[in-house]
């Protein structure tokens, strides 16, 4: 047998250091990040309205509709950064991207289509709030939201 290093043989104890190295190696590497897809698509909504996702994944979020849209962050909810997002879609293409470090939400809305309350808040659909169609009917203020996992 080879030296020991306390009770453990030398050639183990090199093993275990290079096999420590390599985890750690692979542990800042092994999530790189992904980029995930918000899309609006040809009508007032965000899609989908919930997203679940890993610090250090990117959301894209993309305008596929015939109408100009943003996305606005809700700084009063929101706790995985990106406070003071105020961001234009443009209609037909229009993107922008954010990456996400850590953990928390990121709730976001539609400046252009969600009527909001005295406290800057998105109201709910219904009579008092949300957006009104030509027919009367109330639609859910264009929101939504993003949970970062570590």
């Amino acid at each position: 047998m080879g030296p020991k290093i306390g009770r453990l043989p030398l050639g183990l104890v090199v093993l275990i250091g290079a096999l420590g190295t390599m985890a750690a190696i692979w542990a800042a590497q092994g999530h790189a990040g992904s980029t995930r897809q918000v899309r609006v698509p040809d009508s007032d909504r965000f899609t989908p309205f919930a997203l679940t996702i890993k610090a250090g994944d990117e959301v894209r979020w993309t305008n596929t509709d015939e109408d100009d849209h943003t996305v606005v962050s809700d700084d009063a909810l929101n706790t995985a950064g990106h406070n003071g997002t105020n961001t234009l879609l443009k209609a037909n293409g229009g993107h922008v991207s954010l990456h996400f470090d850590h953990p928390g939400t990121f709730v976001y809305y539609c400046r252009f289509h969600a009527k909001l309350d005295g406290f800057k808040q998105p109201i709910a659909p219904g009579p008092d709030g949300g957006i009104q169609d030509a027919s009367g009917k109330f639609g859910t203020p264009m929101s939504g939201v993003i949970t970062v996992l570590p």
